[in-house]
């Protein structure tokens, strides 16, 4: 639990920092049991960044949406782009299927203008003579809707019945797959009835599902899901909207459509890896919750103040400072690289002073450059408080518990003892300026 949220929070900072590049990429995709061997794929790239990104498709296929899942999802957008941006022997032939995997995550991320403009990449694509070679495996798909669902579950059924007549045991073939430019087109059809479009053009649906069966009609090899799934949709959507005008986006896809935007994935890594870090306080807690003082929210409550929810944080860190305030041993907090995005500039600031005054705090093993849990709940507490304009009385009461942990912590807890120090004086601050504030009104009301 605490390598996997190390290892993410490591990638999201060095992302932030330089960029996500392809070797952390790499890194997530081994966290996630995809191991990287390269050199097997040294003579076809492509191939390599379309094998993990179904790999990693695979994973989440048919799951409910985790924070884990939508990770594995943003980093088989990742490996999609990568291949779409290489030039090899094979990438003609991927660059269909490539756009058609990219439609359906985007869609299942609610990114519905992305997912239409790979669709239309596909539809406008001039040669697919070499698509034939590479197929949509209906198993990679995750939940779109019951129309694809009952297809696949149709063409299982339809191998089960032909196989058990002909006596072909030995000789089954793989029937859940679709063609990629014939999947685009049911996609865009589908896609394309929500009102996210920003370039728009006044169409009749008919229309396009008259493309889709000249497409049907001039494909040379058809499966059966195409043949299924091209019937049901078409029956169904004719029934609804046939000769109504619908919108529909203009047939030049946005730019972003060939990047990937890497920001959900680093809100992702950070979110999960706080989740993993409050399982391994929730871990502490049992096992070791007889020696030591240990709360489970830390780590949870530094979140919600990073992300601007001081109610909650508040509220957590309120619960931590009554339960830590008195405690003999308690965990601590890091400052490390991995860490410190997930605090604000002060304590960041400090931790930069305390490392330049304190050559010691920079001992692996040294504790001085750490922050213990009360420590940084009454931080916590305090900064929320101020955000919140909370009264002069809370914040007393806030700098006696201040106080107290100061007279509690040792000398050489550098870190903690600054930081409780910048607290106190964040709290006195405030309740002077306001009392001076409150003197002012009383004596202009006087007069």
């Amino acid at each position: 639990m605490f390598f996997t949220a190390v290892a993410f929070l490591h990638v999201a900072y060095k992302s932030f920092r330089c960029g996500l590049n392809d070797e952390l990429v790499d890194v997530l995709a081994t966290l996630f049991g995809q191991f990287i061997y390269r050199q097997r794929y040294s003579n076809n790239f492509a191939r390599f960044s379309l094998v993990i990104a179904a790999k990693l498709m695979k994973v989440v296929a048919n799951k409910s949406f985790s924070t884990m899942s939508l990770i594995a999802i943003e980093l088989s957008k990742a490996y999609l782009h990568r291949e779409l941006s290489c030039k090899d022997s094979d990438s003609d032939s991927i660059y269909c299927l490539a756009n058609v995997y990219l439609a359906v995550l985007y869609y299942t991320t609610g990114q519905y203008q992305t997912a239409i403009d790979h669709c239309t990449l596909v539809m406008s694509s001039q040669d697919h003579s070499q698509c034939s070679s590479h197929v949509v495996q209906g198993e990679l798909l995750p939940k779109i809707d019951d129309k694809i669902d009952n297809v696949l579950g149709l063409a299982v059924f339809y191998q089960h019945v032909r196989r058990a007549a002909l006596n072909q045991q030995h000789q089954a073939q793989y029937v859940s797959v679709l063609t990629s430019e014939l999947f685009a087109y049911y996609l865009h059809i589908t896609y394309r009835q929500f009102p996210v479009c920003h370039q728009l053009i006044q169409t009749s649906l008919i229309d396009e599902l008259r493309q889709y069966r000249i497409c049907i009609n001039d494909t040379e090899q058809l499966f059966i899901c195409d043949v299924l799934l091209f019937v049901s949709s078409s029956r169904l959507l004719q029934q609804k909207f046939d000769h109504k005008p619908v919108w529909q986006i203009s047939h030049q896809p946005a730019i972003h459509a060939t990047e990937h935007n890497t920001s959900d994935l680093m809100e992702l890594l950070q979110k999960s890896a706080i989740e993993h870090l409050t399982t391994f306080r929730e871990i502490e807690a049992r096992d070791f919750g007889s020696v030591a003082t240990i709360v489970t929210t830390d780590i949870e409550a530094l979140y919600a103040y990073k992300r601007g929810d001081y109610q909650k944080c508040l509220q957590l860190s309120t619960q931590n400072v009554h339960t830590l305030l008195y405690a003999v041993d308690m965990p601590d907090v890091p400052t490390t690289a991995e860490f410190i995005q997930l605090l604000d500039g002060d304590i960041v600031s400090l931790t930069a002073l305390t490392l330049i005054v304190n050559p010691e705090c920079r001992q692996v093993d040294g504790r001085n450059a750490v922050i213990n849990q009360a420590t940084l709940s009454l931080y916590l507490m305090t900064q929320c408080q101020l955000k919140l304009n909370h009264s002069v009385t809370s914040l007393v009461q806030t700098l006696d518990y201040i106080k107290v942990a100061h007279r509690r912590c040792p000398v050489e807890l550098t870190l903690d003892r600054l930081t409780l120090k910048m607290t106190a004086h964040k709290a006195l601050t405030y309740i002077t300026r306001t009392m001076n504030d409150r003197q002012l009104i009383t004596s202009s009301d006087a007069r």
